[in-house]
């Protein structure tokens, strides 16, 4: 399909490769000359210099032959606007990126089909993820009943040297191995797969067993008492307040002072102190320890990955770093990061779903691989309907990783028989997607 993407920063310029490197028609627009111009280096795609939201540059995009626009600069009222154009001169749907709440709340009227802030629900998953200390994926789906647990694969897994068909089960606990990361190449599970050391493990299961997942991935449960955030970006703030209004002690630490003013004033529940992340002396005057979860969320890596490293050094339980630029995510697993966060997945991910074809409810991206989880509907008239899972003789790349039928949410097994209108939870690399589409789309 054609899509335009109006903003070529972090986001939007992430989310157009994305789409590039899968074959859409990608349009990519930018105000910015300079930005322009680097995104036209880097894609196999129409790079635009102008303003989105303007009729003379949507036309020169082709907006009444495209599908979709995505319009994700760093200003709500532009991509409220590049939308209400876009929507009155053709285009099918519009996607804005939306940060201010108020601004949310007084769309009606107003021709934009989908508001998404990448930054909120990110804060929402790093809230999760702190309370589930040592994942570094807990995605949930089948209106909340299944988990996507992840997590690296300890010593302690019983699952280690173990071809997955022959791991004890227990009639109490159904759980399926989707897939495991291994030195940045995506294994898909299946029986005579041996799960390793250090693999980066996903897990399907009740949302019920998830302590009894996170065993399976070797990951013992820490006592978080207290939570560090390194920041006062927008998603730190967003994090805190969450953690706070949780019950967690939390403890905000920035150099900047007027911004540790701002954030004291707002979130009077929480500590906030100006000092150096980067400084040893300060996580010891803190007397960090096993009890402590240590959450970097300022806007630049080194920022955030060197107090992660300084904070496990000197006892922290667990680390969960923002990561800006997406190659460092493979270089930091087994060396003082527990978990990375990025809210361009985040953004990709709330996005996907609507250039995925079928009935989609939503998608789930990981830092480390480029395959997605998806749910989706098996429609009356699909290909898949009628016929078990090992009837269907799924693709390489491809996995069936969960079930919702009616009120009731399953792992299915091969004997499983899809009918209409399940939702299925299906873990998918980028070849293999055109099968899903093609086998519960009508």
């Amino acid at each position: 399909m054609r899509i335009v993407v109006v903003g070529a920063g972090a986001v939007g310029g992430y989310i157009a490769e994305r789409l590039s490197l899968e074959g859409q028609d990608v349009v990519v627009i930018d105000i910015d000359p300079l930005r322009a111009a680097e995104i036209r280096d880097r894609l196999d795609a129409l790079v635009i210099t102008g303003n989105g939201a303007g009729a003379a540059t949507l036309e020169q995009a082709g907006i009444g032959q495209a599908e979709l626009l995505l319009a994700v600069t760093a200003s709500d009222g532009a991509n409220i606007l590049a939308c209400h154009t876009a929507k009155r001169m053709g285009v099918q749907r519009t996607v804005a990126r939306v940060q201010d709440p108020d601004l949310r709340d007084g769309l009606d009227g107003i021709d934009v089909d989908v508001v998404i802030d990448p930054v909120e629900a990110a804060a929402e998953e790093i809230a999760a993820l702190v309370v589930e200390s040592g994942l570094s994926e807990l995605i949930e789906f089948g209106e909340g009943q299944l988990a996507l647990v992840g997590g690296t694969v300890t010593a302690a897994s019983p699952l280690v040297g173990v071809t997955l068909k022959d791991v004890p089960r227990n009639e109490s606990f159904s759980w399926l191995a989707i897939a495991s990361v291994r030195n940045g190449s995506t294994i898909v599970a299946h029986g005579d797969t041996t799960v390793l050391e250090g693999d980066h493990l996903l897990l399907m299961v009740k949302s019920k067993n998830v302590d009894r997942a996170k065993s399976m991935i070797g990951i013992h449960d820490r006592d978080i008492r207290r939570v560090l955030i390194i920041g006062t970006t927008r998603v730190a703030r967003l994090t805190t307040d969450r953690l706070v209004r949780s019950g967690m002690e939390v403890v905000v630490i920035d150099p900047d002072e007027a911004r540790c003013g701002a954030v004291a004033e707002e979130i009077p529940s929480a500590l906030v102190i100006a000092a150096d992340p980067t400084d040893p002396t300060v996580f010891g005057e803190l007397e960090t320890n096993l009890h402590d979860s240590v959450v970097a969320l300022t806007g630049v890596d080194s920022m955030n990955l060197i107090p992660c490293l300084v904070a496990k050094a000197m006892g922290a339980a667990t680390t969960i770093s923002r990561v800006m630029r997406m190659s460092y995510v493979g270089l930091l697993a087994g060396i003082g990061v527990d978990t990375t966060v990025s809210t361009r997945l985040t953004a990709a991910a709330s996005i996907l779903r609507f250039v995925r074809r079928g009935t989609v409810y939503s998608v789930a991206t990981f830092s480390d691989t480029n395959a997605e989880v998806i749910e989706l509907e098996a429609v009356p008239g699909a290909r898949a309907v009628g016929h078990s899972l090992l009837e269907l003789t799924l693709p390489h790349g491809m996995v069936i990783g969960g079930m919702l039928r009616g009120d009731i949410a399953f792992v299915p097994s091969g004997a499983t028989t899809i009918e209409e209108h399940d939702h299925l939870i299906i873990f998918a690399i980028p070849d293999a997607m055109a099968a899903v589409e093609s086998m519960f789309s009508a």
